[in-house]
C-alpha cells in the first residue's frame, strides 16, 4: 500500500475507533459502549444478513463475547461459584464482604453449606454491578 493511502487508512481507522469499539475491550465502560452499539446495529439490521452493517455487528460481537468470557460469570453457575468468580475478579477476601456477614458466614456460602438470602443477594448485586439473578 502506498504511504499516502496508508496514512489515510490510519486516519480513517482512528475516526472509526472513536465511534466503534473495534478491538479488545479494556474495561466495563468500553464493554457497555460496545453492547449498546451492537444493540443499536442489530435493531437497525434485524434479520438481514446482507445488510452493510452485518459484518460490523459480527466483529463487535466477537469482542463482546471475549470480554464476557473473561469478565462475566457464566449463567446457570451455582451462586457460590459466581461469588468466588467475582471475588477473584475484584481481588477480594472473605473478610471483604460485609454484605454477606462475618467471614464464617462467607466461608459457609462459598462451601455451599449456606444459601444467600434476598438481602445479601440485593447487596452483592449492587456492589458488583450485576443482576441479582446471577446469585439465584
Amino acid at each position: 500500500m502506498l504511504a499516502k493511502q496508508f496514512s489515510e487508512v490510519i486516519r480513517d481507522y482512528r475516526r472509526l475507533r472513536a465511534v466503534v469499539p473495534l478491538g479488545p475491550l479494556r474495561g466495563k465502560k468500553e464493554y457497555d459502549r460496545a453492547v449498546g452499539l451492537l444493540d443499536d446495529i442489530l435493531d437497525e439490521i434485524g434479520e438481514d444478513e446482507k445488510h452493510p452493517m452485518a459484518d460490523l455487528a459480527d466483529a463487535i460481537s466477537v469482542f463482546v463475547e471475549k470480554y464476557e468470557a473473561e469478565h462475566v460469570p457464566a449463567s446457570g453457575a451455582k451462586p457460590e461459584a459466581v461469588l468466588r468468580f467475582l471475588m477473584r475478579e475484584h481481588g477480594l477476601r472473605q473478610s471483604d464482604l460485609p454484605e454477606i456477614g462475618s467471614q464464617g458466614v462467607v466461608s459457609e456460602v462459598l462451601a455451599g453449606k449456606r444459601e444467600l438470602n434476598a438481602r445479601q443477594i440485593k447487596r452483592l448485586a449492587k456492589r458488583f454491578g450485576v443482576s441479582p439473578a446471577v446469585f439465584i
